[in-house]
């Protein structure tokens, strides 16, 4: 029973076998298909030798005229047969893919194997050629069995074509010939658009050129002239270019139709979304230098479906509104399109192979470059016609300028003769008014001056009146002890003249001076007077720095202490200063400087009245104000700084503090011209003044006086 079974079990195996054999492939000396002639079988593990792959099974007829094994890093395993019914004896097998990684070819026949390798590199190949080309030996008449291992990285497409030798060289001289016209083209349009650009300089050319020569390359590399003629030993390196070449042309494609359609401003949306692109481009180079080789070719498949889908809506998007750039760009690209797309049906057995279908891709490819050549050429002679349009629009505009310029030239005429004469009394109007404004300048100046005038009294009285009502309340007590004294002096006198004796004259005596209290009557008469000579002694003070101060002996340059002249100015507001406000002084030995120590006395003053202004302002009528007064020097300027504690300034303020009738002051407080005169001052004595304020902190100016001062005007 158990043979019975081995029997039925082999039985049923050889059925098998049988009906899944493909029939021979029938030459008679003419090219043919022969994809829907073979058998294939896939091995995921890679590790079937020939012998297993004979004993095998499991091969699955294929049913079209070129197979396509999508991507897979399994090796495969074609078997055919082939019968020869020609006159020839020698037939050639042509494997039109070259982009595989291994190709065996193996001949079994009369029980012997064959065997042909292309793993070498290519200049050891007997065939130089790009594609896997095989010598079939089979003599009239005869069957032989064959097979074929095959491994890439990338998606194999496998188009067999069994022919006679002739016929085959003259196949690939006119597919030489082909790609020779489609790298010419290529060549020619890069060349001829980067002398343009060099002419025009306009950047859609530059990325013309870069995409051109790109997508040139990326064809030339698939279809194996990269490493037939160029990378011939390195397939290292034409490996990494079939993901290179076209990652590189995509990028540069999706440039030049942003910059070509200025996608940025016309679909600013869709100019956002055409990076996307950019980034699994990248992702694709990067993941085949790393050694990924199918994610690679995935993500390159991924990025092409993403820009084609990109560029059909931008292109249509914009074509729809009549914008014609759109539209000679989507006219070239969907060639390239249809070119793509009928090479893809080719390959997927729906258009059949034939020289048409061959170069389909090549032809849109070629088709795309030239049209958006033309694209360009269009975008530039537009750009002509508007300018010549432009100059014709200017052309009419000047003539018609230069009419109505001849008929104004005559009315313009009497016009001016009309305002000659009304110039000339408005030219006399205004220099009454400039007189007037000048007097009204100086009127101003005045009214300044005698605002500080103003001050200064207000200030003199009060400093005088206090030692003079000292003065005057010690004269009625003093003429008081005087004439007491002269009752004094009578009575003395009579005593002095009497017959007493003078023991009883010296009794009388101090009886006298008991009841005129003379003791007490000599220490306060002098009191009385050293408090007038105190009195005096200030007021002569005051009228001494009130003379330092206004310097109305001094109208020329002098030499001139800085620190006398503060103390000067300080006399005069002492009086503004109370008890509310500290005032410290710092004062460094500064070397006396030349200047006119009068006006900038009236400087200080101006400044340190606005210091008081601001400190009473923050704290009316409560303690806590502060003025500084500090000098220093170096070797060339003596330095002034005068701080206080006051309100402060924003930088508004002290944008304007130096213009003239610019004051925070209210109404009828300041005229606005005492801080341009300070700086004005200032200036002419070749110095310089800082202003440092922080509005609610304080303010602080810093004077920068020269010692040596070179002064040819009058100030």
């Amino acid at each position: 029973m158990k043979r019975f079974y081995s029997i039925l079990f082999l039985f049923t195996l050889i059925c098998i076998q049988h009906l899944s054999a493909q029939e021979p492939v029938i030459f008679k000396g003419k090219n043919i298909v022969i994809g829907n002639h073979i058998s294939i079988l896939e091995d995921p593990s890679n590790s079937l030798s020939l012998k297993d792959i004979q004993k095998s099974d499991a091969f699955i007829p294929s049913s079209v005229p070129i197979p396509n094994l999508q991507l897979s890093s399994s090796d495969f395993w074609i078997k055919f047969s082939i019968k020869n019914e020609s006159d020839l004896n020698k037939i050639i097998l042509a494997l039109e893919y070259p982009m595989l990684s291994v190709c065996e070819f193996y001949s079994m026949r009369d029980g012997k194997v064959q065997s042909m390798s292309y793993d070498d590199p290519f200049s050891k190949r007997k065939y130089k050629h790009q594609n896997f080309i095989f010598d079939v030996d089979l003599p009239k008449g005869e069957t032989a069995s064959y097979f074929i291992r095959v491994k890439s990285s990338e998606q194999m497409v496998l188009p067999l074509i069994l022919g006679p030798p002739k016929e085959m060289a003259e196949k690939m001289l006119t597919n030489d010939l082909v790609w020779g016209i489609f790298i010419g083209l290529i060549l020619v349009m890069v060349i001829y658009n980067l002398f343009i650009y060099l002419s025009v300089k306009d950047s859609s050319y530059l990325y013309y050129v870069a995409y051109s020569l790109l997508i040139g390359l990326t064809q030339i590399t698939l279809g194996g002239f990269t490493y037939r003629f160029v990378l011939f030993d390195h397939p290292s390196w034409n490996h990494l270019g079939i993901i290179l070449f076209p990652g590189l042309a995509g990028i540069t494609g999706n440039l030049f139709m942003m910059n070509f359609l200025q996608t940025k401003d016309n679909t600013p949306k869709l100019h956002k979304a055409i990076y996307v692109p950019f980034l699994i481009y990248s992702t694709a180079i990067i993941l085949r230098i790393l050694g990924y080789d199918q994610a690679s070719y995935r993500a390159i498949d991924i990025a092409a479906i993403t820009t084609v889908l990109l560029t059909f809506t931008v292109t249509i998007s914009l074509s729809r509104r009549g914008y014609r750039p759109a539209i000679l760009f989507l006219i070239a690209f969907s060639m390239f399109f249809t070119g793509l797309l009928l090479f893809v049906l080719r390959n997927l057995g729906i258009v059949p192979y034939n020289d048409f279908s061959n170069y389909t891709k090549e032809f849109g490819i070629a088709l795309d470059v030239v049209l958006l050549a033309f694209a360009l050429a269009d975008k530039i002679n537009t750009f002509k016609r508007e300018k010549e349009r432009s100059q014709e629009e200017t052309l009419k505009a000047l003539k018609e300028n230069e009419r109505i310029i001849r008929e104004q030239n005559v009315i313009l005429e009497q016009k001016v003769n009309e305002r000659t004469l009304e110039l000339s009394e408005t030219n006399t109007e205004l220099n009454q008014t400039l007189i007037d404004l000048k007097e009204a300048e100086g009127q101003l100046v005045e009214a300044e001056k005698m605002a500080s005038l103003g001050q200064l009294t207000a200030g003199i009285a009060h400093e005088i009146n206090n030692p003079i009502n000292f003065v005057t309340s010690n004269v009625t007590p003093l003429n008081r002890d005087v004439d007491i004294l002269i009752d004094f002096i009578s009575e003395m006198e009579k005593i002095g003249l009497s017959d007493l004796p003078v023991e009883e004259k010296k009794r009388k005596i101090e009886e006298q001076k008991e009841e005129f209290d003379y003791d007490y009557l000599k220490i306060e008469i002098a009191q009385l007077l050293k408090g007038i000579y105190e009195g005096a002694s200030r007021t002569s003070e005051i009228v001494k720095g009130l003379r330092v101060f206004s310097r109305l002996d001094e109208d020329d340059l002098k030499k001139a202490d800085m620190n006398g002249g503060l103390d000067s100015t300080l006399i005069i507001v002492n009086n503004l200063l109370s008890n509310k406000i500290k005032l410290e002084k710092v004062y460094s030995a500064i070397p006396m400087i030349d200047c006119y120590p009068g006006k900038l006395n009236q400087v200080f003053l101006n400044i340190i009245s606005n210091a008081i202004y601001a400190i009473n302002k923050k704290f009316g009528d409560n303690p806590g104000g502060i003025l500084k007064i500090s000098t220093s020097s170096n070797e060339k300027s003596v330095f002034v700084k005068i701080e206080d504690n006051g309100i402060g300034m924003d930088e508004a303020t002290k944008k304007k503090i130096f213009e003239p009738f610019f004051t925070t002051k209210d109404v009828g407080e300041g005229t606005g011209l005492g801080m341009s005169i300070a700086f004005n001052t200032i200036r002419r004595h070749q110095g310089e003044i800082q202003v440092n304020s922080t509005p609610g902190l304080g303010t602080e100016f810093i004077l920068e006086l020269p010692i040596v001062l070179e002064i040819t005007e009058d100030i």
